[in-house]
């Protein structure tokens, strides 16, 4: 949803289209596939991604080259959806996860407690924490604060078409 809200806004994203949208994702997954092979030294990608929204996930942020400065907007969202997300999408390509909940949730919670203040230490990094449901609940606020962090001349309306209540179907119980 936050590369959607961005390209509305007008901001150039870097994207291979090798993943279109889906039933799992209808706003599309704007990803890049050499992001993935970060770890192994591929980066030459990023000479031309300046000025430009990128998706990279949280697992491989430590793998962007110091030289370059990133604005960081890290999305937050409750484990419980995105677990209830990741089952639904494996078992509609009838897979299922290698590991329990309770063992993916702490790992999550590890790797957020060592990424964050990691992120903090990072001279070449700004980082803008957007939580997924505040969002959904308020996207005038936090579309007006991604014109801010980018400082960039952003749409705010064609912005404000992207965040819909019909996206949110993995609810945490009482959301």
């Amino acid at each position: 949803m936050m590369m959607r809200i961005l390209a509305e806004g007008g901001l150039s994203v870097v994207t291979d289209q090798s993943r279109t949208a889906d039933e799992d994702n209808p706003n599309g997954y704007f990803e890049l596939e050499l992001v993935k092979q970060m770890s192994e030294g591929n980066i030459d990608w990023l000479a031309d991604a300046g000025g430009k929204a990128v998706k990279v996930i949280s697992g491989l942020l430590e793998h962007l080259p110091q030289e370059y400065s990133y604005k960081v907007i890290f999305m937050e969202r409750e484990i419980q959806e995105i677990l209830a997300s990741q089952h639904k999408m494996l078992a509609r390509r009838n897979e299922e996860l290698k590991a329990t909940d309770i063992e993916i949730e702490r790992q999550f919670q590890k790797h957020l407690s060592a990424l964050k203040p990691w992120l903090v230490r990072q001279p070449n990094m700004e980082v803008l924490y957007i939580n997924y449901n505040a969002l959904l609940a308020d996207p005038e606020l936090f579309c007006k604060r991604l014109i801010e962090f980018t400082s960039t001349p952003l749409d705010l309306g064609r912005m404000l078409s992207v965040p819909t209540r019909d996206l949110y179907r993995n609810r945490v119980s009482g959301s």
